[in-house]
Order: C-alpha cells, then structure tokens, then sequence
C-alpha cells in the first residue's frame, strides 16, 4: 500500500513542479530553500522537492503526502478568504461524503474535546491558527490551517449535565478552489487524527 500512495504523490509532485518553481512558491505559499519549499503542512515543517515530500524532515509517503502534493498542484494563487464559511454538507457534490465526514472529522474528536478545550492554544500555535472571537455559537472555537490555504473553523461544545460534547468543522466557502472535494474531506480526517495524536502526547 505504501509504494501506491508513493506512486500517486509522485504524479501530483511533478504536475506541482511542471507549474514552475517560483509559481509554485507563490501560490503554496512557500518559502525557498536550496533543497525545495519550506511550509507548514498538518502541523509540522514541510519541504517540498521534485522528488519527495517531507513533514518534520521525515519523508511523507502516506496518506498525507498524496495530499500535500496535491494541493500543490492544485491550489491557485489567489488569497484566501475565510468567510463566508460552509458545512461540509452545504459544499456542492458532498453528499457521498457527508456521513465518513462526519464520522472521521467531527465525531472522531468528541472524546478529546476536554483535553483540546486545555491544549487549544499549542493547537492553534502547531497549525498556524487563531481563535474564533466571532463564534457565535460553542463553549470554544478556533481555526487551523493544515495546509496553508485550506482553513478548518472548528466549533466546540463542552459536555454538561444535559448535553454530551459535539464537534463542528466548518469550511471556507472558497475551499474547493483550492482542493477538490473529496480531499478536502481527507484532510479535515487526517487533521483530526494528527490532533488526537498530540493529545494522546500531552496525556502520555
């Protein structure tokens, strides 16, 4: 499995890198760097090369690597903007995707929303984020930026004596003009995932 991922990252590597160097710079954003493109991708350091895909100077060669690599192929120069923001079920063509969505992007997280309620200010300093001071909704909201122009606006409930804790993550309405659909629903997945990893580090 993992010489397949390997495979399809290194097809949208070399679309990314046919864009140019300086445009792909441009449009990751990026910084230049002798070896490749330096950014912050799912939390940690990436570098990019023609070649290969590295987080935290460790080669990317699973999931998170195909999806690296294609959003540097994908994603356009344009800025992003947060606002307005959209469901994942209001995005057009989400209905396939709408219950492994939930299930492995929202739900996924509930457990942990005590302990991400404690750590959210690492949270939001790892994945270049800020609080949400315009929630208007949740106990707790903040953004993360797993991929530098894809923005997760996380809403979290608190559980109490009457209601059980929930999750909401929202995107910006702008998003698939930067990543297709179906991997924008990976990378809200991933992005959970790498969050409950680092809480299960903090309560280690």
């Amino acid at each position: 499995m993992g010489s397949q991922y390997i495979a399809i990252r290194n097809e949208y590597l070399a679309r990314a890198w046919a864009r140019g160097p300086e445009v792909l710079a441009a449009c990751l954003p990026a910084e230049p760097r002798p070896e490749g493109l330096l950014f912050r991708a799912f939390g940690e350091d990436c570098l990019l090369t023609p070649k290969d895909v590295f987080l935290a100077s460790r080669p990317a060669e699973g999931p998170e690597g195909v999806l690296i690599a294609l959003y540097a192929g994908a994603v356009t120069d344009q800025e992003v903007d947060l606002y307005p923001l959209r469901a994942f079920k209001e995005l057009p063509g989400s209905m396939p995707y709408q219950a492994a969505f939930a299930a492995n992007a929202e739900a996924v997280l509930v457990p942990w929303v005590e302990r991400i309620f404690a750590s959210q200010d690492h949270l939001i300093r790892r994945f270049s984020g800020h609080p949400n001071e315009d929630a208007a909704a949740g106990d707790f909201s903040f953004t993360l930026r797993p991929l530098p122009k894809i923005p997760l606006y996380y809403v979290f409930h608190l559980p109490d004596e009457e209601f059980p804790a929930a999750v909401t993550c929202l995107f910006a309405a702008a998003s698939t003009d930067f990543m297709p659909l179906d991997a924008l629903a990976d990378v809200a997945e991933y992005t959970a995932q790498k969050i409950i990893g680092l809480m299960q580090q903090a309560g280690a």
